[in-house]
């Protein structure tokens, strides 16, 4: 949260390349929900990434871990930041819109500041997070609407769901800080799909039955976009960008998704937002700049 580093120009279009890659990933799971099931799409999405992210270790000649503590790294890895988020808001999708979806995924960063203060010392809750953190809960409540509150129905169900799987992200950050510091970026990504995987797989096919090939080319090219572009490659793109511009920069890519998906839904899916969805998302947007210390420094310049 504090690593700030200048921002060069190649870095700001390679953040916004990965906000456009995400923001696009979350139509095209909607688009392959049509015809698969929650579980089986997540279990496309990870599959196929892990493949792909294995020819880039071997390609690249990284080393490949042995320790099998690491690999169950790995797999815990793969469950809190592959498995449970990536169901909770496929299915989430089912019942409200990407737009929204990405909105409410943006909370990711104000959770995370939340567990990284619980779990290590060295990130307490200054004044600043406090404000940052404030500021992106009211706009989560207002993005999902006070009427929501009143009215529990599926939509409400779609968009907690969103949030559970904001919680699941916030929490594996942690663990990889814990357990998975010092392997090189693309072997942890490689090994948390894997583990993702191996999760994965008897699960869906437990509850939506065996995993088809066989599929409408509409729904293979959502699931070869969202599982090699926005998941393999969006990856490798993600450790570029953050040597290039620190981890303080790299949180404005969350400010960037919202615009992609929601004008990308509204274009290939017909969605319409709610004004309170742009309204929630103004307020999540200055929660996290104010995390991120831009607002923060300037208002205390201009007290001064």
């Amino acid at each position: 949260m504090n690593e700030q580093k200048t921002v060069s120009s190649r870095a700001w279009a390679e953040m916004l390349l990965l906000a456009a890659i995400w923001g696009a990933s979350f139509v095209s799971i909607r688009i392959a929900l049509d015809e698969v099931g929650p579980l089986t799409s997540v279990a496309h999405r990870v599959g196929w990434a892990a493949l792909a992210l294995w020819v880039a270790v071997i390609v690249m000649r990284l080393k490949i871990p042995r320790d099998p503590r690491v690999w169950a790294a790995f797999l815990v890895m793969g469950l809190l930041n592959n498995v449970i988020p990536f169901g909770l808001m496929a299915w989430g999708q089912l019942h409200i819109e990407s737009g929204l979806t990405s909105i409410l995924n943006a909370a990711t960063a104000i959770f995370g500041v939340l567990a990284a203060a619980l779990f290590f010392a060295d990130e307490r809750l200054s004044l600043r997070k406090l404000v940052g953190v404030g500021l992106g809960f009211a706009g989560v409540a207002t993005a999902i609407g006070l009427d929501n509150f009143r009215s529990f129905d599926l939509r409400s169900l779609g968009q907690l769901a969103i949030i559970g799987g904001t919680i699941s992200y916030a929490l594996a950050s942690v663990w990889a800080r814990k357990r998975l510091a010092g392997h090189p970026p693309q072997v942890a990504a490689a090994g948390m799909v894997t583990g993702s995987t191996l999760i994965i797989l008897p699960v869906a096919w437990l509850v939506e039955g065996p995993i088809a090939l066989a599929l409408e080319p509409r729904t293979m090219a959502a699931i070869g976009y969202y599982a090699l572009i926005a998941t393999a490659l969006a990856y490798l793109l993600y450790y570029r960008v953050l040597a290039m511009a620190g981890s303080g920069n790299l949180m404005l890519v969350t400010l960037l998704i919202p615009p992609f998906a929601i004008v990308l839904g509204a274009v290939l899916l017909g969605e319409a937002l709610r004004p309170a969805a742009y309204g929630g998302f103004a307020l999540l947007a200055i929660g996290l700049l104010v995390l991120d210390g831009r607002i923060w420094r300037y208002l205390k310049g201009s007290v001064r």
